[in-house]
């Protein structure tokens, strides 16, 4: 018994020229289920009555395209993926193949090519729990959603040290990356300071429950209940807003994990081993990092705020003394 493997349209093609063999229709009622034209009908008409069913079967069918690309090529393309971008995502890999390589290839294309050499997994199999996002702010510069991220930067290559990550919650734009040793409040001080030289104040700063933005004992006595770095913000007039969960400040976790992907590799490429180094390197990034995945605002305006005059604010940011410690 020979079985023959058929398609839903080829099924239908064949109850309509059943039909038009036994005189139930006519030529013309069988063209327009078939979508077909006459010529087309009569053609499948002879060969179904001379072959059956067979003569429906498409001849492609289990043959490789005549569009595809060569075999050589897509060992060539698996190989070097294998060889230096095994952890690259099909995006990444593809950018990097037409820069480096002179290999131009569909992200789609490349994407299957991973997935059939097992170094990528498809959407479905990647899927997190979805969370409703927070409507962005209005204005460039309204509010700058800040983390900092510990991790393995420079890979083996160098020490583990943490990213201070500024991003504008409008426009998902890197406005600030700095390379640290730690998540001190020093450290954020001095990122801080740069971030309102460079760019003016903000109305509020989000960022998670850090012991630097909040006091988080609650036995704590005495005081005010801020820390060093939400009195030198109040001193600015600009608030700090503690998210709840990690999900509330999504946009500055999203980042993270791409950073963490992209940034990781690209200084890998470059032979980026040291703080200093990483530091240098990053204003390139964060310039390519926004052509690339900024949004539009959804005004045109941009909140920006001047800052105090430094040299005789009693406010005591990194590098000035307070008017009374003198």
């Amino acid at each position: 018994m020979t079985v023959i493997t058929m398609s839903r349209t080829e099924i239908d093609r064949m109850s309509v020229l059943q039909d038009l063999a036994a005189d139930r229709i006519k030529v013309t009622e069988a063209a327009t289920l078939m979508g077909l034209g006459r010529r087309q009908v009569f053609r499948l008409a002879k060969a179904y009555g001379k072959d059956g069913p067979q003569a429906l079967v498409s001849r492609r069918r289990g043959r490789p395209s005549n569009r595809c690309y060569p075999t050589a090529l897509r060992a060539e393309v698996i190989g070097i993926i294998r060889e230096r971008y095994s952890d690259f995502g099909p995006t990444l890999a593809a950018e990097k193949l037409a820069e480096l390589h002179e290999i131009h290839l569909a992200r789609e294309t490349l994407r299957q090519w991973m997935i059939a050499a097992g170094l990528w997994k498809d959407r479905r199999a990647r899927l997190k729990p979805v969370h409703q996002p927070r409507y962005r702010r209005d204005c460039v510069g309204e509010l700058i959603q800040i983390d900092g991220s510990e991790h393995w930067w420079f890979e083996g290559r160098g020490p583990q040290c943490t990213l201070l990550v500024y991003i504008d919650d409008a426009t998902s734009r890197l406005m600030h990356l700095q390379f640290v040793e730690s998540e001190s409040t020093f450290d954020y001080f001095a990122a801080t300071r740069t971030y309102l030289e460079r760019h003016g104040k903000p109305v509020a700063f989000y960022s998670d429950k850090h012991g630097v933005f909040r006091v988080n004992k609650k036995d704590a006595v005495g005081g005010d209940g801020m820390t060093q770095f939400g009195r030198a913000l109040h001193a600015l007039n600009i608030d700090i807003i503690c998210a709840n969960t990690s999900q509330a400040k999504g946009r500055v976790e999203r980042a993270n994990g791409t950073l963490q992907d992209r940034l990781v590799k690209e200084m890998r490429l470059c032979g980026i081993d040291t703080i200093a180094a990483g530091n240098t390197f990053l204003p390139a990034f964060m310039e390519q990092y926004n052509e690339r995945f900024a949004k539009a605002p959804s005004t045109n305006g941009m909140f920006t705020v001047p800052l105090p005059d430094m040299t005789t604010s009693t406010m005591p940011l990194p590098g000035r003394k307070s008017a009374r410690s003198r």
